[in-house]
């Protein structure tokens, strides 16, 4: 089993950044792709990035490439998503998931989930 634990949401401006974290326990996460997704108010869940578990490879919604950038530090078995230029529509509880070896952007892929956390950009 892996538990994931997002933090770094919060309140910022519209044009600000954020990063958010991922840390997870019970397993090493240096076999698991993973990846972010968001869900708006009222929305479907919607995938953000993703990257593979060799660290070569990532994944971006046109809606956030070149402003979102995926990491991870698997020493520390974290990942993190530094978000910037952020927009009104960015607004959402992250998630961050993992799956065995190969990024995607299907959520159903995904194995395990952490609890999300909250971005609010205002305008």
């Amino acid at each position: 089993q892996v538990q994931l634990v997002e933090s770094g949401g919060g309140l910022v401006q519209a044009g600000g950044s954020l990063r958010l974290s991922c840390a997870a326990s019970g397993r090493t996460l240096s076999n698991y792709a993973m990846g972010w997704f968001r869900r708006a108010p009222g929305k479907e869940r919607e995938f953000v990035a993703a990257i593979s578990w060799t660290d070569s490879s990532s994944l971006y919604a046109d809606s956030v490439k070149g402003r979102f950038f995926i990491s991870r530090d698997n020493a520390k078995n974290t990942v993190y998503l530094q978000m910037n230029s952020l927009k009104p529509e960015d607004t959402a509880v992250y998630y961050c998931a993992a799956k065995w070896l190969i990024e995607s952007r299907r959520p159903y892929e995904y194995d395990y989930w952490g609890q999300g956390t909250q971005v609010t950009v205002s305008s």
